[in-house]
C-alpha cells in the first residue's frame, strides 16, 4: 500500500461518509499496528506514522525506523485482512461519532423524513443519514401514519447504540409549536417576535405568550394573521389542536388575566412565598377560568409559572375562616400571626409545614423554640391528613361511584323488577276474587242497566193516573200544582184543589173519606 493509495482512501471516505481526514489517517495507522503488533513481541513498542502530505507510512521499533518494503512484508495476506476489518471498524466509528455530533447540534431543531415503516405504533422515518424513530408517546393523539407519509418533528434525544445512533423524535413537545411559529410567522423568525413561553398540552391545546420589540406590531395580530390564516396552518399541522395566543406582560398581575382569557377575572392576589396567586372571579365565570377538567387553569399556570388557584369571592372568605380557625389549634401561634399567614396564602398544614424558619421568625413575636414547635405540629397534621385523603383515595377506588351509564343501566333494571312484581301481584289474586280493576268495571257495568231501568219505571208512572188522593209527579220530577178530584166525587163538587205539599198533611183517613161521602 503506498502513499498515493492511502490519499485516495482517505479522500474517498471523506467524501463519501463526511468523516474527517485526521479521523480516517489515525484509523488506517491504527489498522497497520494492529496488523505489525502479531510480527513483534508484547515488549516491543511499536509506533505507525502515515505522512499526511505524502500519504507514506512510517514503522518504528522500540525508536528504530523500519524499511519501508518491511513494512509491505509484514502486512501479508492474513495481516492485511485484519488491518482492513480494523480500519472498517474504525471508520464505522468515526461515522457513528459524527453523526452524533450533527444531530446534537439538531436538538430542539425542525426535521423533515419519510416514513419507512410502522412497528407496533412506533414509526421510522427516513433523515437521510439516519434513521429516526418516532415513539407513539412522542406522536399527537389520533394521528396515523403509513409508508411515503411526510413527517414533520424536532429531535428530542440522540443516543449512541453500539455502531448507530439513535434520533429520537417528537411530535408533543412545548419546542415542536415554537419552532412551528419561527417557519410560519415571519417577525417571528426575525426575531421582532419572541415567544416567551408555551404551555402545551399535545393534541388538545396550547397557549403562547408573544411579546414584540417593536411597538408598532401587535404581537398577537401578527400571529394569528389575516383572517387567522397564519395560526391556521400551524393548527392544520397540529392536527387541529387549539391555540391561544397570549400577550406577554412581567407583571402577574397582567398576565395571569390574560392567560385565564376568554375568562374574566376580579382580582389578583399573589401569594410570594408560596409561589401561587389567588385568582378572584364571579361564580358565572368560575368553570370558564377553570376550564374543561381545569386544562385553561393549569395550562395558565404552565404558562405564568406559578400555581394558579382560581376563587370565588364567597369561597375565599369561607377558607379564609377554615385556615384561622384550624391555625388557631397551633400550639404557640399567636392570632395576629394566624391571621398574618393565612392572608400571605397559607391555607392548609402543608402549606405551613413548608415555610422556612427565619421567615416566620421575621414576622416576628415568636422565638425560635415557638417557631420549631409550630413546623413540627403543622408536619404531623399534615401527614395525618395526607394518609386519610390516601385511605378515602383508596376506598372511592375500591368502591367507584357509578358511571352515568351503569347508573341508566341500573335504574332500567329497577323499573322492570317493579313492572315484574307489580304483575305478579295481579297474577297472586285469590281464585274467583277479581282483581280490583276488574271488580270497579264489573260495578260499572252493572250500575248503567239499573239506572235505565229506574227511568223506566218513572216513565211509565207517570203515565198512569194516580191513587185516590195521591196526586201524580209530572215527567222530570216536577210536581203537578193541581189534584184531581178522587174517584167517586162529583165533577161539580165544590171542594177546592189542594197543593202537593199540603195534601200530605191534612188529607183525611180513606174511610172517613168514603163516610162523608155517604
Amino acid at each position: 500500500m503506498n502513499g498515493d493509495e492511502i490519499k485516495r482512501i482517505v479522500d474517498a471516505i471523506h467524501r463519501d461518509k463526511a468523516i474527517d481526514k485526521e479521523i480516517v489517517f489515525e484509523g488506517i495507522e491504527q489498522a497497520i499496528l494492529s496488523a505489525a503488533r502479531k510480527h513483534f513481541s508484547e515488549e516491543e513498542v511499536l509506533e505507525v506514522r502515515i505522512d499526511r502530505d505524502t500519504g507514506e507510512p512510517s514503522l518504528t521499533c522500540d525508536g528504530a525506523l523500519l524499511e519501508p518494503e518491511l513494512i509491505g512484508d509484514l502486512l501479508g495476506r492474513i495481516s492485511a485482512q485484519t488491518a482492513k476489518q480494523v480500519m472498517i471498524q474504525r471508520i464505522r466509528e468515526a461515522e457513528r461519532d459524527a453523526q452524533y455530533e450533527e444531530f446534537q447540534d439538531l436538538k430542539s431543531q425542525l426535521v423533515t423524513g419519510a416514513v419507512t415503516r410502522v412497528d407496533r405504533g412506533t414509526v421510522i422515518v427516513n433523515l437521510g443519514k439516519v434513521e429516526a424513530i418516532l415513539p407513539r408517546s412522542e406522536q399527537i393523539n389520533k394521528e396515523n401514519y403509513r409508508v411515503g407519509d411526510r413527517v414533520r418533528a424536532i429531535v428530542l434525544d440522540v443516543k449512541k447504540a453500539g455502531s448507530r445512533v439513535r434520533v429520537i423524535l417528537s411530535r408533543t413537545h412545548a419546542d415542536f409549536v415554537r419552532r412551528l411559529f419561527e417557519v410560519e410567522i415571519p417577525e417571528v423568525n426575525d426575531r421582532i417576535i419572541e415567544t416567551r413561553s408555551i404551555a402545551r398540552e399535545a393534541g388538545h391545546r396550547s397557549k403562547v405568550a408573544v411579546s414584540s420589540s417593536d411597538a408598532a406590531i401587535d404581537c398577537v395580530g401578527a400571529c394569528v394573521g389575516v383572517r387567522g390564516a397564519r395560526i391556521r396552518s400551524i393548527v392544520e399541522e397540529l392536527n387541529g389542536e387549539r391555540i391561544d395566543i397570549v400577550r406577554w406582560n412581567d407583571s402577574l398581575q397582567i398576565l395571569v388575566p390574560n392567560a385565564l382569557q376568554p375568562a374574566e377575572v376580579e382580582d389578583v392576589i399573589l401569594c410570594p412565598m408560596l409561589g401561587k396567586v389567588i385568582v378572584l372571579v364571579r361564580d358565572d365565570q368560575l368553570s370558564l377560568a377553570i376550564g374543561r377538567r381545569g386544562q385553561n387553569v393549569r395550562l395558565a399556570s404552565k404558562l405564568c409559572g406559578w400555581d394558579i388557584n382560581v376563587m370565588t369571592q364567597e369561597s375565599l372568605d369561607e377558607q379564609l375562616d377554615i385556615s384561622i380557625e384550624a391555625f388557631s389549634a397551633v400550639p404557640r401561634m399567636p392570632a395576629d400571626l394566624c391571621e398574618n399567614l393565612v392572608s400571605q396564602g397559607f391555607f392548609t398544614f402543608d402549606d405551613l409545614s413548608v415555610i422556612e424558619p427565619d421567615e416566620l421568625l421575621d414576622m416576628g413575636g415568636l422565638t425560635q423554640e415557638d417557631v420549631e414547635t409550630i413546623i413540627e405540629f403543622a408536619d404531623v397534621e399534615s401527614l395525618r391528613i395526607e394518609k386519610e385523603e390516601i385511605a378515602e383515595a383508596a376506598a372511592r377506588k375500591l368502591n367507584p361511584p357509578p358511571t352515568p351509564e351503569q347508573k341508566r343501566v341500573a335504574d332500567e333494571k329497577a323499573a322492570a323488577a317493579k313492572a315484574e312484581a307489580e304483575a305478579e301481584t295481579e297474577a297472586a289474586a285469590p281464585e274467583g276474587e277479581p282483581a280490583a280493576e276488574e271488580t270497579a268495571q264489573q260495578a260499572e257495568d252493572a250500575s248503567e242497566p239499573a239506572a235505565s231501568e229506574s227511568k223506566e219505571d218513572s216513565a211509565a208512572g207517570a203515565d198512569e193516573p194516580a191513587a185516590d188522593g195521591e196526586a201524580p209527579a209530572a215527567d222530570g220530577g216536577e210536581e203537578t200544582p193541581v189534584v184531581e178530584a178522587a174517584e167517586g166525587d162529583s165533577a161539580d163538587s165544590d171542594t177546592p184543589a189542594v197543593p202537593d205539599g199540603e195534601a200530605g198533611e191534612d188529607e183525611p183517613e180513606p174511610d172517613a173519606a168514603e163516610e162523608k161521602s155517604e
